[in-house]
């Protein structure tokens, strides 16, 4: 099984006990993603409403976020909290990048990122 290809849902419990959908999860279930992004070497496939790019100092602890790619970044996909779509390693190539599209090589995996 691949890690991540289960669809994460948070939940929490209400004041009577009732297990209730948490209302960023329940707010992403509802938009249209406007990201895809697609790994070379199975197709494993993504899609995502928004994304980042993380900067990480040098204790590998997250410094900064960007909205542009760059080499030395992570791409992070939507939701932005513990349960995150998907998380890259960092670029150590930026192959091809426009504001629709971004093809980019990380430590150890080749990727497409397309804008929906």
């Amino acid at each position: 099984m691949i890690g991540g290809v289960n669809p994460k849902i948070l939940v929490s419990m209400n004041e009577n006990g009732n297990l209730i959908m948490d209302e960023e999860m329940a707010r992403l279930l509802n938009a249209k993603p406007n990201w895809k992004l697609v790994r070379e070497r199975d197709g494993l496939t993504k899609q995502s409403v928004a994304i980042k790019w993380l900067e990480w100092n040098e204790t590998g602890r997250y410094k900064a976020s960007h909205e542009t790619p760059s080499i030395g970044l992570s791409l992070i996909m939507s939701p932005f909290n513990e349960a995150f779509t998907w998380q890259t390693t960092t670029i150590v190539e930026l192959v091809e990048s426009t504001p629709e599209y971004v093809k980019f090589k990380t430590e150890n995996s080749n990727y497409e990122l397309f804008k929906l």
